[in-house]
């Protein structure tokens, strides 16, 4: 006699802890230390900026140099551009961790929030 069941592939419980820690909690860690970072990151950047645009503001009022503001909003433009591009590359590349992604921008969002 033969054997004529169908044979399924083996089913994953959903809620299994194996589950749960491979396809929500790493992702959910990986990005919320990428937000925890990306946030420091920007305040230190934001602190040297801003430390370098005061001494331009000095070098400019003893003579040392001559500032436009032109120049100086072209130049605050194309670093938030360059932040906007940075923070879009983050969450792309956290959104393809997992099948859904979902879970690695929320711990991006997450850490940046608590950073």
């Amino acid at each position: 006699m033969s054997n004529n069941t169908i044979q399924f592939p083996p089913s994953e419980d959903f809620f299994s802890s194996a589950f749960l820690f491979n396809n929500v909690g790493a992702p959910f860690v990986i990005g919320m230390a990428v937000g925890y970072f990306a946030k420091k990151m920007l305040r230190i950047t934001l602190f040297v900026s801003g430390a370098a645009i005061v001494l331009l503001f000095v070098a400019e009022y003893y003579g040392i140099v001559n500032i436009s503001n032109a120049d100086l909003q072209n130049a605050a433009s194309s670093a938030t551009d360059a932040a906007k591009s940075s923070g879009d590359f983050l969450v792309h590349r956290l959104s393809s961790i997992t099948s859904k992604g979902v879970s690695g921008v929320a711990g991006f969002f997450a850490g940046f929030k608590f950073g």
